[in-house]
């Protein structure tokens, strides 16, 4: 026994992550658990994003309907912008409006996906990210 936590697997880590997400950012909590701040939720919803893709199905619809329909409709709308642009303005967005914490975490899937195709050092940090959740997987 090398490990005190056995090996979870990308889907395991899939759907914890989901979970935490989605329990951690109720607005009224009823267990123990605080709701997370918005880093944490920032931070998960990443890891998140980045075991969905690893996991195959069904989670990897989500980084498909990221980076095929909503960076489409986005270039439509914008003719021009490039991944890296997308990525800044989801930044700005994070930034400056007041979001839930629900929204954050949203957001942060989608930001990852777009991080991931922008390359570049968006692209570097989306890989270490995608690193960190593949580590707590095995």
């Amino acid at each position: 026994m090398k490990s005190v936590i056995p090996a979870l697997g990308i889907v395991s880590v899939a759907v914890v992550l989901t979970a935490v997400l989605i329990l951690g950012t109720k607005e009224k909590q009823e267990g123990k658990a605080k709701p997370l701040g918005w880093w944490w939720t920032l931070i998960l919803s990443m890891l998140a994003g980045s075991a969905y893709t690893a996991a195959g199905w069904p989670f990897n619809i989500v980084p498909q309907l990221i980076m095929g329909d909503l960076v489409g409709l986005a270039t439509a709308a914008l003719p021009g912008i490039t991944l890296p642009g997308l990525v800044l303005l989801l930044l700005v967005f994070l930034a400056w409006i007041g979001l839930s914490r629900r929204q954050v975490a949203v957001l942060g899937i989608i930001l990852i996906h777009i991080m991931a195709g922008a390359d570049g050092g968006f692209g570097i940090l989306a890989r270490k990210i995608h690193d960190i959740a593949m580590h707590f997987a095995s």
